[in-house]
């Protein structure tokens, strides 16, 4: 019998679980969840509790994250899965590779210019193979967006306008988290404009050349909240009184999940999962505007906003035979904190096809099951299967298409900072 290819995995927050969870049942016949590492012993614990109690898979040996090497020699993986705060992914990611691992990592690849760099240089050192997990690329309604283009419905795309919206749920939560300090995420326009801007780079089969951005903290943070009257604060939501009927408070210890992983676990991870997005630490922007130029000529703008009444986005893509319209409401999510399978679902989706000359029809869609519209199923056939089934779209994506994506945003903050365009090429040698 052939032997098992062996997994193991470092950062066991809300993310992680939908990568140990299919290893243990999905594929569990040529697949293996061997180990466990992170800072919080607590949180390890409920992964293997997961593990025994929905798996039937066995509790797996746990180290913590200064023994992530120790972790490797001893359980011998053949792949180490990166499901740690951001800030961090560029290190496992290194030393994963230095000891003779692939990796599988899961979006941003990484936050800024040097840790991309330090990426390129061990890849390029070690050989090694990098995966980075775009679900969104696998979404059925975002995948006949490419074949639209790929066959040449509008001819040659000229520019596209890409509209993304967070509401107050879900936009609210990255507030709360540790996301919230651009040090840990790189802000929005890295930790989550990364889908938006790969898939770009996905649909129109190039890379970012040139960016200029600005961008504001208008409506999160205590001076926003000060100027539009709000007289209540709080640190955090839990045990505080002053959060009690405020709508934009978060109840960790109502929610199994959220208690298990964050309230449990916060004597010994220090990291507390329910702050105020009315804080006054708050470094990252919740009011962003993108320009790019792409190496084949076309051109992007680009909003995001994280304080919306309605979750989704609108995208149009200008080209030389005509015009496509893409919209989408999409499901509010809290991380980890609802059913897996609406994190990034969509109530509803329209792709409209404007031809030059001749009448407009709307394309249908499949509707398939799974968080991000179906994405993340297809996602993990295409990493855990192995054989799996040819993809004409080559949705697969490996660290280049990591980097360049994070490049987008990691540029856009330099613009912000400077007030100046930056070049995409300036910022790491391959």
């Amino acid at each position: 019998m052939e032997k098992k290819r062996r997994y193991a995995q470092v950062g066991t927050g809300g993310r992680a679980r939908m990568y140990y969870e299919a290893l243990a049942t999905t594929y569990n016949k040529d697949e293996d969840i061997v180990a466990f590492c992170d800072q919080s012993p607590t949180r390890m614990k409920y992964a293997n509790s997961i593990l025994e109690q929905n798996c039937g898979h066995p509790a797996v040996p746990l180290y913590a994250s200064c023994e992530f090497e120790k972790m490797i020699d001893e359980q011998k993986p053949d792949v180490i899965i990166v499901t740690s705060i951001d800030r961090t992914h560029d290190d496992y990611i290194v030393r994963a590779m230095e000891k003779g691992c692939d990796v599988i990592t899961e979006k941003p690849i990484t936050i800024d210019e040097r840790k991309a760099q330090r990426i390129i240089d061990a890849q390029k050192r070690t050989g090694r193979h990098i995966r980075v997990a775009f679900n969104y690329r696998y979404a059925p309604h975002h995948t006949v967006i490419r074949d639209l283009i790929m066959k040449g419905t509008i001819g040659e795309i000229f520019s596209v306008h890409f509209e993304w919206l967070l509401n107050t749920q879900h936009g609210a939560d990255y507030y709360r988290r540790w996301h919230r300090n651009k040090i840990n995420s790189g802000g929005l326009l890295v930790h989550k404009a990364t889908h938006h801007f790969d898939l770009v780079n996905f649909w129109l089969g190039t890379i970012p050349e040139t960016v200029f951005a600005f961008g504001a903290l208008n409506f999160y943070g205590r001076a926003a909240a000060e100027k539009r009257g709000v007289e209540k604060f709080y640190y955090r939501c839990h045990g505080s009184e002053a959060a009690k009927g405020d709508p934009f408070a978060i109840d960790i210890e109502a929610n199994p999940v959220l208690k298990g992983l964050y309230l449990d676990a916060e004597a010994d991870s220090g990291y507390i999962r329910d702050r105020s997005v009315f804080g006054d630490d708050i470094s990252i922007e919740d009011t962003m505007s993108v320009l790019v130029k792409y190496r084949n000529g076309a051109q992007m703008s680009y909003s995001l906003n994280s304080y919306m009444p309605w979750e989704g986005f609108n995208v149009a893509f200008n080209g030389s035979k005509g015009r496509i319209e893409y919209t989408a409401l999409e499901k509010p999510y809290i991380n980890a904190g609802g059913e897996k399978s609406d994190e990034g679902a969509a109530v509803y989706h329209r792709i409209r096809v404007c031809p030059m000359s001749g009448k407009a029809y709307e394309v249908s869609v499949p509707e398939k099951a799974g968080g991000h519209g179906g994405g993340d199923p297809a996602l993990l056939d295409d990493i855990f299967l192995t054989d799996p089934p040819f993809d004409p779209y080559h949705r697969a994506a490996d660290f280049k298409d990591g980097i360049n994506s994070a490049l987008t945003g990691i540029a856009a903050n330099k613009s912000i900072a400077s007030g100046l365009p930056v070049s995409v090429g300036s910022l790491v040698s391959w």
